[in-house]
């Protein structure tokens, strides 16, 4: 267990004052279904809301969906609320894990379905493309690191953007938190030094610090790891703190990016309402982290949450070419629901058939060669002494 600052003092030194109570790091379902809620919001947009899109439904989808366009615009907007549930879930997962033990989790949650889901894109991009190319088979393996974007090479899907986006977090965070142990005092001190790294880079326009601190989507993570420290420590206003000024940074930043994002025409949306969106789901969160959903244990929300990462990883390339297929000879209003419900059930046997075994022989051997490091550092140490 970690030994906070607190627990360090001095006998002689003030009692410190009394800490609130830690919740139990038990698993929430509510947030597994926000997450299901999220994807299928980015592929509502991918799908009918994008004007790339219009190469599968061989027009203009605004043409297509007339009233459902207005809303599916909207929908990239949930890659927003992908980061805060991602700072969320990474603190809370963490916490009392060492570097390597956290190192493992994420191997293991990352690539049992990632590198299947390259595969298949790939074939099937390869086979039926739509509004997509195939892309050389040595940029193909570099996906397979999830590091290509570092190289200046393109996404087997363009919906992959915002992994690249997620290990920069998650290497910061390891890198920053980890090495000395997660308390509420140090875990605070990064939130408030990410996010004044954050303005920094956006000030100096320097790409190196842009890399590390990622200005447009820091506050996102970072409001959803206050938001984890409120859900296991309680209210406190320093925490309050970091999730306004992540709030207030996260308001310039969707204006920012809807704005840059209708210039290119590809969605029409106010800025506007991109701040409304996005400061729901700070409410969202906050009702999650103040325990008020923790009543609500419905099995099938876990269910949705296990589905999410495959189907994010399916939808776009795949359901363009599934689109283009069945468009014409059935409705457009029956291919949309018919190719979300391919999707979810492709993402479902993705889950159950690769990703799950793979995972548990890929975390058996992590484990194993984890261990045999250690077994070896020790004999080291023992013929050194």
């Amino acid at each position: 267990m970690t030994t906070t600052l607190e627990q360090r003092r001095s006998p002689g030194s003030p009692s410190p004052a009394p800490v609130p109570p830690q919740r139990r790091n038990s698993r929430i379902a509510v947030m597994d279904g926000l997450r299901l809620v999220a994807a299928l919001s980015v592929s509502l947009f991918h799908l009918a809301g994008d004007l790339p899109s219009a190469k599968a439904w061989g027009t203009d989808p605004r043409f297509v969906f007339p009233h459902l366009f207005s809303y599916a615009s909207f929908g990239w907007l949930g890659v927003e609320l992908f980061f805060m549930i991602s700072g969320f879930v990474i603190c809370m997962s963490c916490w009392g894990r060492t570097p390597g033990q956290f190192f493992r989790s994420r191997v293991v949650r990352l690539f049992p379905a990632y590198w299947p889901a390259v595969a298949i894109t790939t074939v099937v991009v390869a086979l039926w493309p739509v509004a997509t190319h195939r892309l050389p088979t040595d940029e193909i393996i570099l996906n397979l690191t999830m590091m290509n974007k570092a190289f200046g090479v393109g996404n087997v899907d363009s919906a992959y953007w915002t992994l690249w986006c997620e290990l920069r977090f998650y290497i910061l965070f390891g890198v920053v938190m980890l090495w000395r142990g997660l308390t509420l005092h140090r875990t605070l001190l990064f939130c408030y030094g990410w996010l004044i790294a954050a303005v920094v880079a956006a000030a100096g326009k320097l790409p190196v610090l842009e890399l590390i601190f990622q200005s447009l989507y820091a506050p996102l993570f970072v409001a959803g790891i206050a938001f984890f420290l409120i859900h296991r420590f309680g209210s406190n206003l320093q925490i309050w703190g970091a999730i306004g000024f992540s709030w207030m940074l996260a308001m310039h930043n969707v204006t920012k990016r809807v704005t840059a994002t209708a210039k290119t025409g590809k969605v029409e949306l106010d800025p506007r309402i991109g701040m409304i969106v996005v400061t729901l789901f700070f409410v969202i969160l906050a009702v999650i982290a103040l325990g008020w959903t923790a009543r609500i244990q419905w099995r099938w929300l876990t269910f949705a949450g296990a589905l999410t990462y495959p189907y994010y990883l399916l939808h776009q390339s795949i359901g363009w070419s599934l689109i283009h297929g069945m468009n014409g000879p059935l409705d457009p209003w029956l291919v949309l629901p018919l190719t979300i419900g391919i999707l979810l059930v492709s993402a479902w046997l993705l889950h159950r058939l690769i990703e799950k075994p793979l995972a548990k022989v890929l975390k058996h051997r992590l484990e194993q060669a984890s261990t045999a490091m250690q077994e070896s550092a020790r004999q080291e140490r023992e013929r050194s002494s």
